[in-house]
């Protein structure tokens, strides 16, 4: 019997410079359509799937490159809750906040995990291992409360499993370094 073995080749992230020079051929094909000013948002959602978030360099390099002042970019970044102005932790927890969630616990599952990584929403972990973050609905109601990591669901919590779940989180990431 022949076995195969199955690796997971690391893919190296695109470097910063990288970033940078798909974020300008994006302006420059903006630039190109007519009002390019009315693209902003569509500008900006791209350089967040780059970057994780919005950093001050590209929102900069956007505001020269568009001739928008950097005034309104921020404008709009700020306004729209979407937006990540700071960088997002390795692992992105969202916490199930609607009505079946909250009914089945989901209150005292955010509290464990604020608990175990001292963090609120919106802050990212000392060590850049979580982010933590709300979410209204994760469609998966019938495994009520869920949180979802990164692209996982977790469904059917306590804080006891939580916790777990996130210790074993931390466990991995000792491994990868």
């Amino acid at each position: 019997m022949v076995t195969k073995t199955q690796t997971k080749e690391k893919v190296a992230s695109p470097t910063n410079e990288e970033k940078m020079a798909q974020l300008r051929q994006l302006i420059a094909e903006v630039k190109g359509l007519e009002n390019p000013h009315s693209h902003l948002i569509t500008v900006l959602h791209r350089t967040q799937d780059l970057y994780g978030y919005l950093p001050v360099e590209a929102m900069d390099e956007i505001a020269q490159a568009m001739e928008i002042p950097t005034a309104h970019i921020w404008g709009v970044a700020t306004f729209y809750h979407y937006f990540k102005l700071t960088p997002p932790g390795k692992h992105v927890i969202s916490v199930c906040l609607g009505t079946a969630c909250y009914v089945k616990g989901a209150t005292q599952i955010l509290q464990a995990i604020k608990d175990e990584l001292k963090i609120e929403f919106g802050q990212v972990t000392q060590d850049g291992l979580f982010s933590l973050g709300p979410a209204r609905c994760l469609g998966a109601c019938g495994l009520a409360p869920v949180v979802m990591i990164d692209d996982k669901i977790h469904g059917e919590l306590t804080p006891k499993k939580i916790v777990q779940i996130l210790k074993e989180y931390k466990k991995q990431a000792g491994k990868e370094q």
